[in-house]
This record gives structure tokens, C-alpha cells and sequence, in this order.
């Protein structure tokens, strides 16, 4: 078995580095293939030059010219990904590689072709932002009216695949559009989804977060779109 793990990129300077040896040291055979989204902080050069990075096998990195987005990132990886399973991981630390265990056993087991990391079933988890929080479980409500699931946490970056469920599906979002239309695509061809939960450290926007309102906007209209448009 070979995991893929996609990590898209966008100005991550200050975590791109741990995030990649916390890949690299998680169990599993995977390659690692990281896509550099028009990143302009410095991130772009250290993937290019930094010494240690040389030291992870199978590691595979594209560059982005120009920013396009997390669905355009996740897109350009898995044209090119290799393994069986497929695990998106964000390249700040707010999602932490040593879950992959519990991410990846409901589909080792043969129970499940999607899983989903869920930050609200219990793990231990930052405590911030009450209206992120609103905002999520009301996106996250929305989506489950529509493609008749009852996920906890939709938004989720923690999301992982049998390399089969990208045969027969397009990603169309090149923004964070990506989490809403892959669920209603996986929910569309009746794909066995399970969630699991998972540990999560939420950083501030001094500290690099960048979703913002415009983003939950969006992920409503997304919702609308791939659920009754598609």
C-alpha cells in the first residue's frame, strides 16, 4: 500500500519545514507531493534550496507560477499521484501527522472509501474563535441537507480516499470550493464516508490563518452549485 500525501502550499515559510519531517517520520510508505501555490514569502526558494529536503524520499514538489487556490493545488497533485490512498494535508501545523493511523484504518479495514478527520467529536482541540465555529456547523448543516450525510465537520482538512474515487471525478474549484464540492461529488456516487475523530490546533491570523468570511460565502454558493447545479 502507497500513500500520497498531498500537501498544498501557499506562503507557509514559517511551518513548511516541520510540517514535512512530521510526513516524512508518519508510518506508512507514502510519496509526499507538495505543491507551491505562488507562494512570494520565501516558501518558493526553501523548497527549492534547502538542503534537507533532499533527505525525504519519494518527495515530489510542483510549482504554481502564480496563486490559484487549494482546489487548483490538490488538482495539479493528484494528476501526478502514484499511491492507493490518497491524504490531503495542510502545510501549517494546525493538523498533525500523527493522526494518519486514525484517519487511514477505517479504509485499510475495508469499512470506507472517504474519511473524514473530524475536529468536533471529541479530540483535544485550541479553544478559539466562536464564530468560526458557528460558521462551520452552519456550512457544515447546509451541506448535509443536500447530500443527505451527517458529517460533523464538511470544512475539515483532514480528508482522505481510495485512489479510486478520483477516477471518475473532476475537481472544477481552484479555492477552498474544493471541500464542499468533493463532498457532494462523494456523496453524489454513494461512496462509504466515515469520519473519525481528530486532534486540532487552530493558529490566528497573526500566526498565518487565511480563510476568512469571504471563504464561508463562498462555501455556501459552492454548496448550492455542486449539489443542485451538477
Amino acid at each position: 500500500m502507497l500513500l500520497s500525501v498531498i500537501i498544498p502550499v501557499y506562503n507557509e515559510v514559517r511551518t513548511i519545514l516541520e510540517i514535512l519531517k512530521k510526513v516524512h517520520e508518519a508510518p506508512y510508505d507514502k510519496e509526499i507531493i507538495v505543491v507551491d501555490d505562488g507562494s512570494f514569502d520565501g516558501t518558493r526558494e526553501l523548497l527549492k534550496t534547502d538542503e534537507n529536503l533532499k533527505q525525504i524520499p519519494n518527495l515530489k514538489v510542483i510549482f504554481h507560477e502564480k496563486n490559484k487556490g487549494k482546489g487548483a493545488a490538490i488538482r495539479s497533485a493528484i494528476s501526478v499521484a502514484t499511491g492507493d490512498i490518497i491524504l490531503i494535508q495542510d502545510a501549517d501545523l494546525e493538523y498533525d501527522p500523527i493522526e494518519y493511523p486514525n484517519l487511514l484504518s477505517p479504509i485499510l479495514e475495508g469499512k470506507a472509501d472517504v474519511v473524514y478527520g473530524s475536529r468536533f467529536l471529541g479530540g483535544p482541540h485550541r479553544v478559539f474563535y466562536f464564530w468560526h465555529y458557528v460558521g462551520n456547523k452552519l456550512i457544515t448543516l447546509l451541506s448535509n441537507m443536500l447530500t443527505d450525510l451527517n458529517l460533523t465537520d464538511m470544512e475539515t482538512g483532514y480528508k482522505v480516499f481510495r485512489r479510486e474515487v478520483f477516477d471518475g471525478i473532476k475537481i472544477e474549484s481552484n479555492d477552498f470550493g474544493f471541500e464542499p464540492e468533493i463532498t457532494a461529488k462523494v456523496a453524489k456516487k454513494k461512496f462509504r464516508i466515515y469520519e473519525v475523530p481528530i486532534s486540532y490546533y487552530g493558529r490566528g491570523y497573526e500566526e498565518g490563518k487565511k480563510i476568512t468570511w469571504v471563504d464561508g460565502i463562498k462555501a455556501i454558493f459552492a454548496i448550492l452549485k455542486y449539489n443542485l447545479l451538477r
